[in-house]
């Protein structure tokens, strides 16, 4: 079975990180068993100045296998394509 990663980039307090994390863990949670292993990974920009100069005016972001999937606001239909799509 493959392996896909998933990168949310936020930062404490952001209401539309915490709205991102639910899509995720949502989207993740009704894959099919025979869906590709989601291995996910949270990042905070105020800890990483590369991402913050990055992505201040971006986040949430949302990162599948280290490309940029979407930013703001996640939708959960897309986000689940992208995952099955990349078996």
């Amino acid at each position: 079975m493959s392996t896909v990663s998933l990168t949310l980039i936020g930062k404490p307090g952001c209401h539309l990180c915490d709205d991102a994390r639910e899509v995720v863990r949502s989207v993740i949670a009704d894959l099919p068993a025979d869906a590709p292993t989601v291995t996910v990974e949270e990042r905070d920009i105020l800890q990483e100045p590369d991402l913050h100069e990055k992505y201040v005016e971006d986040i949430p972001v949302v990162l599948v296998d280290g490309r940029m999937h979407t930013y703001w606001r996640v939708d959960p239909v897309r986000l689940r394509t992208a995952l099955l799509e990349a078996r």
